[in-house]
């Protein structure tokens, strides 16, 4: 089968113009003559479409990709039949959040921008799917602003229960952006994703990276043995409640992080209320730590059963007995 062209006819898809080719498949803008609507058509590089592998990454990415519906995640359409191996999306017109990064955002900016991908996270986390993959690349955004989430094509689609190929269920994603656990070869969670945010939004405010390294074993190294540079070794005046969030997110252990991208989220939203945490101190690893939500709970708890204490033995002492007097000498 010959590489793709404009011209082309794919099924109900006349290709117009090539928007971008990677390694593995060619990005086409199309023309859905059902419609007339303009469309984004993924069409793997010919050599690919006999690999089974490479077939069941994209029959993934098409089934979850048709699954969700939400705004801020790039919408997968259903053609009529299919005669050859692709993916039909929504044509968004944009460009990738790579294209904005190497210098610090403005804060409001990259809120919005997290926010944004925060709320699609969760939507695909309730549905069962784990992105896996979160990185720049991945994150298209419109003129207007608004963030659509691309590319499912190593997720973790944990409702599914027809057997995968062992080389997908495993698939790591890009090492700048994968979690430590990923890089110990575990599959990852919703907290991978949380942990991909994090590094993303690290790197909007401060234009770097928590693990900078020479080559992707090194940065990989650095992930499971040291800690990351706080956001004010780039940027002293960064606003610290922004700093806790983005450090909670990447913390090493997944039970340090947020535990789910709706609590994220909740922070996102209203930053000032996160307290400042000083990124130099040490952290205790080993039994975890609390959530921070249940922190004034438990110390709450902790003060009324000092109380319930204090009462109770000041309100059941002993009474006083009168010692024995000494019979004066006569």
């Amino acid at each position: 089968m010959r590489e793709v062209a404009a011209g082309d006819r794919i099924d109900q898809y006349e290709i117009v113009e090539s928007l971008a080719r990677s390694g593995m498949a060619s990005i086409f803008k199309a023309r859905d003559t059902a419609t007339g609507e303009m469309v984004a058509l993924k069409v793997p590089h010919p050599h690919f479409e006999s690999d089974v592998v490479f077939y069941e990454r994209f029959q993934r990415e098409e089934e979850i990709g048709q699954r969700l519906g939400h705004p801020n995640v790039i919408k997968v359409l259903r053609p009529r039949h299919k005669s050859r191996m692709y993916v039909a999306m929504e044509l968004v017109e944009g460009s990738s959040l790579r294209a904005m990064l190497g210098k610090p955002l403005p804060s409001a900016r990259a809120l919005a921008i997290a926010r944004q991908i925060a709320e699609a996270l969760v939507h695909m986390h309730e549905r069962g799917v784990v992105h896996r993959d979160l990185k720049p690349e991945n994150v298209l955004l419109t003129p207007a602003g608004q963030v659509k989430i691309v590319d499912f094509g190593i997720a973790l689609d944990q409702s599914s229960r027809r057997l995968t190929w062992a080389g997908l269920s495993s698939a790591m994603g890009t090492p700048d952006y994968i979690a430590p656990e990923q890089v110990g070869g575990r599959r990852g969670d919703a907290r991978t994703d949380v942990y991909a945010l994090g590094t993303i939004l690290y790197e909007m405010l401060t234009g770097n990276l928590p693990f900078p390294g020479p080559n992707a074993l090194a940065v990989m190294r650095a992930k499971t043995d040291e800690e990351p540079r706080p956001l004010t070794y780039f940027v002293p005046d960064v606003d610290p409640h922004l700093e806790a969030i983005v450090l909670e997110a990447i913390e090493r252990a997944p039970r340090d992080r947020y535990q789910s991208a709706s609590d994220l989220l909740g922070d996102l939203r209203n930053p000032a209320a996160v307290p400042p945490r000083d990124p130099y101190a040490p952290r205790r690893r080993g039994g975890g730590r609390l959530p921070r939500r249940l922190i004034m709970p438990l110390v709450m708890v902790a003060v009324l059963a000092g109380l319930g204490a204090l009462i109770a033995l000041t309100g059941h002492r002993s009474p006083v007995r009168s010692l024995p007097v000494a019979p004066r000498g006569r």
